[in-house]
């Protein structure tokens, strides 16, 4: 890079912190919206969809069930909101709608707060894929690998293996993990399994059997929604990944992370979240204003241009990064070698 290409993208960081510093601006109000409107969606669609169910009305209970699960990924959204401390104005308000919201979202608040730090730390790092939520692995690690090795990781990023397996260990076992109890602390994740537990005895007592299944069905949906999100958010093609000294952090954060363009629904049931870039960018920006600085974003300070869905859809056949090429490719074809026998 030259000493001009270098002075012009120091004053397009510059230009764009100025440009986002209104928008990091929090709102208790609107933050208090946020999370009562959808705690009362939430509640909504489980009351209905459970009692929908024990009378056999199906057709109720498929989109409460999918209603109550974009409920679950939009409170997930809110705490980790919480976790940035960005949701509301106040420090102690966040951590504690943060603790509260852990209950509905079966996430442990510090260990989702730690786990997604150490992410933001190590965003496009090479050396530190293992904080990145999605583990990618190099195209020449996967020539060099062994066919056990090859074989596993074709498992793990199989959308039809990653999406329902990964959303279930994620969400329901890994935030329980011995390893990140030990080091966020297990005293806290044992309160929260046993307020977890209480919460759904009382649901069993006031909902019966079929709240319970709704419930344990709807949030593996808004798992699945979920990890259909964080794949996204990392992997397309023109993504960015390196290695120190060259990782560039302004890199990392806009051209390394996704804007997703699903349409306004979308939007609404996963917070907004999908504007990840200027997340990443600057988390402090809460997530009822990412969708308006998306939109009143100037396109000079634009990274690139939105993924909509045929592009969301086909980055789920890039698996391996090329460090040559510089971009997110397909498993290679393997060479098939054609003996002709000699007559």
């Amino acid at each position: 890079m030259t000493a001009s290409d270098t002075a012009t993208a120091r004053d397009m960081t510059a230009e764009l912190r100025a440009f986002l510093k209104p928008y990091t601006r929090k709102s208790n109000l609107r933050g208090a919206l946020s999370f009562l409107g959808t705690l009362a969606v939430y509640g909504a669609a489980l009351g209905l969809g459970a009692r929908a169910a024990a009378a056999g009305q199906w057709l109720v209970v498929v989109p409460c069930a999918v209603l109550l699960a974009f409920a679950g990924v939009r409170l997930y959204v809110l705490q980790h909101d919480c976790g940035h401390h960005s949701l509301f104005a106040t420090r102690w308000l966040n951590d504690a709608a943060g603790h509260v919201l852990s209950l509905f979202s079966f996430t442990p608040y510090r260990v989702m707060q730690y786990n997604h730090n150490q992410h933001h730390a190590y965003l496009g790092n090479l050396d530190h894929r293992e904080t990145t939520e999605i583990y990618t692995m190099t195209l020449r690690e996967w020539q060099a690998a062994p066919w056990h090795r090859r074989l596993w990781y074709r498992l793990y990023r199989n959308p039809f293996i990653m999406l329902p397996i990964g959303a279930i260990f994620t969400y329901f076992l890994a935030y329980r993990w011995p390893r990140n109890t030990g080091l966020v602390g297990w005293v806290g994740v044992i309160a929260h399994n046993l307020a977890l537990g209480a919460y759904l005895v009382a649901i069993w007592a006031v909902l019966g059997a079929s709240g319970v299944v709704l419930l344990l069905a709807s949030a593996v949906l808004g798992g699945i929604i979920g990890v259909f999100l964080v794949y996204l958010q990392h992997n397309f093609e023109e993504t960015y990944w390196d290695r120190k000294p060259d990782l560039d952090f302004r890199k990392a954060t806009l051209v390394g992370s996704s804007s997703l363009d699903l349409g306004w629904l979308w939007d609404l049931g996963s917070g907004n979240i999908a504007y990840h870039d200027l997340h990443h960018y600057n988390p402090s920006i809460p997530s009822y204003n990412l969708r308006r600085c998306q939109n009143d974003l100037p396109d000079h300070l634009k990274s690139h241009e939105p993924i909509r869905w045929p592009e969301a859809l086909r980055s789920f056949t890039l698996r391996l990064w090329d460090e040559e090429r510089g971009r997110l490719v397909p498993f290679p074809r393997e060479r098939r070698v054609q003996t002709i026998a000699a007559e």
